[in-house]
């Protein structure tokens, strides 16, 4: 379950990205700026050492007890002898703690994390020829500015997802097809806005501002100088005053847009299937302007006490069986693409968009804000220590 968890975090993520601004390690600085230690990667893999303990998002690794007849962590367990414990995190900000602390092997990173647990030496890079199924990962996840630094891989790619605009049908009129709705159209709806809780989500103004006010210069989403990121922060105040409630708890979104306390607002697909399963009356559409989105990556710590372990995990993970029941289970578009051919809907790919690139080219992956401004310019753009002041300014 997703709780939050900003405030706990804050001191480590400033940490990680002001070491990254630094440059106080050692590694060669790639694209983003950042210079990562310049840590091994496993060479060749051995027997596994009998468990690997994993942080995820609920629903990643289920075993059967939420529903016995979803589980692929005890075919895994059998087939490699790697018993799975599963710390199940709330936030990203959790998950970058959780990693800092050496106690896990591995992590279901999403965006808004992969670049500063690289940045702090948290995670090492991965041998992707040590994963066979790497092979399937389709092309558009690989190689991307959230999941590598300076052409090494330092995950495997999971799934990934877009922050979708959903509504309640019977309060908002006429349909929405652009993000106005939350934003500059956000007061006719004051006390029922919601919008995801966490500093990423001051991405989700950029886009709308890169698209409607293309003055102030916005190219990415992610890449902000000062005068820009004051706009997004300008206009997140402004919405603020709509704002009923921001979600971090998936299940607790749902419930909200279902009594009707939530009636517009960011939520994921998973989010609107449960809804509709429910016969609430919402609609999720991915608006005119595009919107941000995830994509997760299974990352290896750079402490990993089972690593081999962990490679076996990342392998099996990211199989075509096994990444489609992960997928058809949390929903979301899988990273293999032979995972298509395995899902129970046939029609499931093609819902989740999964080898549509016309579709994803709208979807802005969260990628951690850095100094070095991730859309090329030679400028200083703002980090995410900074993104997280200002979320905080943004609430109150």
């Amino acid at each position: 379950m997703r709780t939050p968890s900003i405030a706990r975090a804050a001191a480590a993520i400033t940490a990680a990205v002001l070491a990254a601004g630094c440059g106080g390690a050692t590694g060669t600085t790639g694209a983003h700026g950042l210079n990562p230690p310049d840590l091994p990667m496993l060479q060749t893999l051995a027997a596994g050492e009998g468990q690997v303990n994993l942080i995820a998002w609920a629903g990643y690794a289920e075993d059967g007890s939420d529903d016995r007849n979803v589980d692929w962590v005890h075919p895994f367990e059998q087939q490699t002898g790697c018993k799975v414990n599963t710390k199940i995190a709330g936030t990203s900000d959790e998950m970058v703690s959780l990693m800092k602390t050496g106690q896990y092997d591995v992590v279901s990173a999403s965006g808004d994390a992969t670049l500063r647990l690289i940045a702090a030496g948290d995670v090492a890079p991965v041998n992707t020829d040590l994963v066979p199924n790497y092979a399937d990962v389709f092309d558009g996840l690989k190689n991307q500015p959230w999941n590598s630094v300076n052409g090494r891989m330092y995950g495997i790619p999971h799934g990934r997802g877009a922050n979708l605009l959903m509504y309640r049908t019977d309060k908002v009129t006429p349909a929405p097809d652009s993000w106005r709705v939350v934003f500059d159209g956000a007061s006719a709806y004051t006390g029922h806005v919601t919008a995801y809780d966490s500093p990423i989500s001051i991405a989700d103004a950029a886009l709308y501002l890169m698209k409607t006010t293309p003055d102030l210069g916005i190219k990415n989403p992610y890449a902000l100088d000062e005068a820009q990121l004051k706009a997004a922060v300008d206009l997140l105040k402004i919405q603020h005053k709509a704002i009923g409630e921001y979600w971090s708890d998936f299940q607790k979104a749902e419930n909200s847009f279902k009594t009707g306390d939530t009636v517009v607002g960011t939520t994921w697909q998973v989010i609107a299937n449960m809804a509709q399963a429910d016969k609430a009356p919402v609609q999720a559409v991915l608006p005119k302007e595009g919107a941000t989105g995830w994509s997760d990556t299974w990352m290896v710590s750079a402490k990993a006490a089972h690593p081999n372990c962990a490679y076996q995990w990342m392998n099996w993970i990211v199989s075509p069986k096994a990444n489609a029941q992960v997928a058809e289970w949390f929903g979301e578009a899988p990273a293999n693409s032979k995972a298509c051919e395995q899902t129970s809907d046939r029609n499931f790919c093609t819902t989740f968009h999964a080898d549509d690139d016309a579709y994803w080219k709208d979807v802005y992956s969260w990628t951690t804000p850095v100094r070095n401004c991730l859309d090329g310019r030679e400028v200083p753009c703002t980090d995410y220590a900074a993104w997280t002041a200002a979320w905080t300014g943004i609430k109150g």
